[in-house]
This record gives C-alpha cells, structure tokens and sequence, in this order.
C-alpha cells in the first residue's frame, strides 16, 4: 500500500499536468490552457527531477493548440533562464505558493499577448484567462500539498 502511495505522489505532477492540457474547453480551459499551473509549480516552486522538459513539451502543445509560434514555450525558457541566474526570489519558501510570482508569469505573458492584439475581444479573453488562472492556482497546488501528507 505504501508503495502504491509513493508511485502516486511520483506521477501526480505529470499525471495532473496532462489531464488539464486534455480537458480544453473553449470558455473555461481553452488549448489546455490551465496546465501552465503545474508546469509553473512543478518546474519553479517544487522543483521535480525531470520535470523541465516535460513542462517544455506541454508549452508546446499548449501554442500548437493556441495557434501561437511558440509563444508560451519561449516564454518559459525564458522565464525559467532568468530564474536560474537570479539570487534574491526563493519561490520554494515564499507565501502562497509562489502566487505573485505566477500572476507575474501569466500576467506579463498575457499583456504581450494584448499588445500583440489590439481588439476588444483579445482584451476580454485574455484578461479572462488571467483571472481565471490566478484564482484557479491556489486550489490546484493545494492539490499538492494535499498528496504529500
């Protein structure tokens, strides 16, 4: 029982981030868009052993849905450099696990996707899609928190 419990809290991350890529709804979770949620905590705020090219692989789908050059991939690779030549942001042991820092993520992502834009209707989505992720992220890391007691 102990064994199956620990291969359960081993695959929980790769398992959570590919169920929320593969239940895209347009209005709720359009493109997958909700995995960015484990692949931000798993690849920043509990680092998981092989977890970086996996968080890659799921970007990537994530713009190929989208329609986006790789957009949200680019943007990860990125913001993942700069995290690992950074000193001062210890995201493992900051409040909330790390929310500000990933409405910081998104936040920025979504204004260039706005600017990129300029219509009403990209205004409202993706202003949508941030809120939507930032209230979102708090019950799915808990999710987390949860399997580890």
């Amino acid at each position: 029982m102990f064994k199956a419990i620990a291969i359960f809290k081993q695959i929980l991350p790769f398992f959570m981030t590919l169920c929320l890529w593969r239940l895209s709804v347009y209005f709720w979770n359009p493109a997958g868009i909700l995995a960015l949620i484990p692949i931000f905590y798993y690849t920043f705020v509990r680092p998981i052993r092989g977890f970086v090219l996996f968080g890659l692989l799921f970007c990537f789908l994530i713009d190929y849905r989208c329609n986006l050059p790789l957009f949200w991939t680019c943007f990860y690779c990125l913001f993942y450099a700069i995290n690992e030549f950074q000193n001062y942001l210890d995201m493992e042991h900051t409040d909330n696990n790390a929310l500000y820092v990933f409405m910081s993520f998104t936040g920025v992502g979504f204004l260039l996707l706005i600017i990129s834009g300029l219509t009403w209707t990209n205004l409202i989505n993706n202003v949508w899609l941030f809120v939507w992720l930032s209230i979102l992220y708090t019950p799915i890391t808990s999710i987390d928190n949860w399997a580890k007691q």
